[in-house]
């Protein structure tokens, strides 16, 4: 469908605009190419209209928000963490993951499970934890069994168990690296802010985690790894169904 443009509208935009009058090849051109652009917003706006679509998975009430600069690697975080979710003391299932920021060789990887800062590192501990997404949720929109869902009461992100078949999809859909797959029981596991109350944050010595009302922290960092998410056709049409405008 071709837009047409009254005559008068680029004369009138131009006067706004403060050209005057006289036009200049270029300046019509601009002017122009505006003008479509600007009706072309217009029509897209109508169509979304006050049926816009609604937010599948509401945000989160909070999330942990760690500090490296205050954190000394004890990892009693990580020891709270499965302690109270699994009843074992095993650092590498914690839904929180401490690294050290070393680097070894005057070049070095650039990238990783934790971002270089500088050639050899600088030292620093790294605590890793969910950033409890907002929609769509990565993990949440990889899962073909609708196994990730929010906590009615703290909107937190957790994986339904009885729904988990143990495709580790959701895993290679974190650009976080802090979703865990339990090979004993075969399911996923992560973050879901223990109710409200959150064992590392409660365990920190260092004061170096808190729990803090939620905001979008996916912007803020840069991914850990690259991820290839392969959404399932029915997912894939309900969002096309959801995000685009009749």
């Amino acid at each position: 469908m071709k837009t047409r443009i009254e005559p008068g509208l680029v004369a009138r935009a131009a006067e706004a605009a403060g050209f005057g009058a006289a036009l200049s090849r270029r300046q019509f051109l601009l002017l122009s190419a505006g003008a479509v652009t600007g009706l072309a917003a217009l029509n897209a706006g109508c169509a979304w209209g006050d049926k816009a679509p609604v937010v599948i998975i509401d945000n989160a009430r909070g999330l942990i928000l760690a500090d490296p600069t205050r954190c000394v690697g004890c990892q009693r975080c990580e020891l709270a963490c499965t302690e109270f979710n699994d009843g074992v003391s095993q650092p590498a299932m914690a839904r929180i993951k401490v690294g050290r920021n070393i680097n070894f060789g005057p070049e070095g990887p650039s990238a990783g499970v934790l971002r270089m800062q500088g050639a050899w590192g600088n030292g620093l501990f790294i605590q890793d934890t969910c950033r409890q997404c907002p929609h769509p949720v990565p993990c949440a929109t990889a899962c073909p069994e609708n196994a990730i869902k929010a906590d009615p009461t703290t909107g937190a992100r957790f994986v339904d168990t009885a729904s988990c078949t143990g495709c580790r999809l959701c895993l290679r859909a974190c650009p976080w690296n802090v979703i865990n797959f339990d090979e004993q029981s075969q399911k996923a596991t992560k973050c879901f802010l223990c109710q409200g109350q959150p064992k590392c944050v409660e365990a920190c010595p260092a004061a170096a985690l808190h729990y803090v009302p939620w905001r979008d922290l996916t912007g803020e960092a840069v991914p850990r790894a690259a991820v290839l998410t392969v959404v399932p056709r029915e997912k894939a049409n309900e969002c096309l169904e959801c995000h685009v405008g009749r």
